[in-house]
């Protein structure tokens, strides 16, 4: 049997998001194409990875916001090699975030924000349904966040770019569940235990401590869970919190 082969975008520390999902998809035999933009980064998982010995990795140095960038990354996960299957899992994790007063937001400081976490979605989205359509199956999921859903002071750049995420993810489950592709958004509801968090906050870290955080392994089991599920019952939106989460 060939060897299915997955592609997760926005793949940042070991200990984050991206980097579990990488791994999860290892363990069930998968070769991942790690894209991230910090290559220090991105070859940390394949390393992890390789030393599982379950699985096999490849890192893919990637900015999501560069249409040529991702269209050749997907020109390689669609093109494996001897053995492998083109990728029929594709993750969009890219996203930053940062509280800033909505007076004093700038321009530049919008459009990043933007370009981030919506207009990677969409170049990650559309070049995922060109290659996967033809294919007749799939699966597309989109990382997002508390900001998807509501807007808070100081979040007005960041809520805007993922509720713009959302409803690509919405549109795309619409027009292309039928053909087969499943798009699931997952919004991640609270901060996430992960290497990002403590670094930026690690009185937050300290004061709500692990059981009001998300773990990041718990993430993307749900990731994984998602990809497995049958075509009668599929989930386009899916929202994680810990259970200690004020909502």
């Amino acid at each position: 049997m060939s060897q299915p082969t997955a592609i997760v975008f926005g793949v940042g520390s070991i200990r984050g998001v991206g980097g579990a999902v990488c791994r999860r998809f290892a363990r069930e035999g998968y070769h991942v194409f790690v894209a991230g933009r910090t290559l220090a980064k991105i070859e940390a998982v394949v390393a992890e990875i390789a030393a599982s010995g379950i699985g096999s990795a490849e890192a893919l140095l990637t900015d999501v916001t560069d249409e040529v960038q991702v269209i050749a990354a997907f020109d390689r996960a669609m093109n494996p090699g001897p053995g492998r299957e083109p990728a029929d899992v594709v993750v969009s994790n890219a996203g930053n975030n940062a509280v800033i007063d909505f007076t004093q937001l700038t321009t530049a400081q919008f459009e990043d924000f933007w370009r981030v976490g919506c207009y990677s979605g969409f170049l990650v989205g559309r070049e995922a349904a060109r290659r996967l359509i033809p294919l007749g199956r799939g699966t597309v999921i989109f990382t997002g966040a508390s900001g998807s859903l509501r807007g808070k002071p100081g979040f007005a750049h960041f809520a805007a770019a993922k509720a713009g995420l959302r409803m690509i993810s919405q549109s795309m489950a619409r027009e292309y569940g039928p053909k087969g592709l499943h798009v699931a958004h997952v919004v991640i509801d609270g901060g996430i235990l992960g290497d990002r968090l403590q670094g930026a906050s690690p009185a937050r870290v300290e004061r709500v401590g692990p059981e009001g955080l998300l773990g990041y392994d718990a993430i993307a089991e749900n990731y994984w869970l998602l990809h497995r599920q049958p075509k009668s019952a599929w989930t386009q939106e899916l929202d994680l919190r810990p259970f200690k989460e004020n909502w």
